[in-house]
């Protein structure tokens, strides 16, 4: 599977948290699988946690790049169709970096790990 880690799947797959489903942790360990994490994700934590809204991110935001190599994980760059497809998207969800990582997993054709229900709606894969 070609799988793209929602921010918060990534945190909590970080932070060993419990509240990352039993699937997506089952799917993350699977050495085949492809672990895709997007700029929008390294965005999103940085801008949070410069907020003071994502206290959880503070110890490892300025070496996110680094975790995620070290992890196994592939960087999925940001490219212009994707942010004219995110553009486009219909609908109200306003989150950008949402719009854009639901952007992504349809060019891309990868497996959003989310429990964002929202996502459904636009007809991408989603495992939670």
């Amino acid at each position: 599977m070609r799988l793209l880690l929602d921010t918060h799947a990534l945190l909590w797959w970080i932070l060993d948290s419990k509240d990352l489903s039993q699937k997506a942790r089952r799917a993350l360990t699977v050495l085949d699988n492809e672990v895709y994490i997007s700029a929008a994700t390294a965005w999103e934590i940085a801008t949070k946690s410069r907020l003071g809204k994502l206290p959880a991110a503070d110890p490892f935001v300025h070496s996110i790049g680094d975790s995620l190599h070290k992890l196994g994980f592939q960087e999925l760059a940001i490219s212009v169709d994707h942010a004219q497809r995110a553009g486009l998207l219909p609908g109200n969800h306003r989150d950008p970096f949402d719009r854009l990582l639901i952007a992504q997993a349809m060019a891309e054709n990868l497996i959003l790990v989310s429990n964002e229900k929202v996502f459904d709606e636009y007809h991408v894969q989603r495992l939670w």
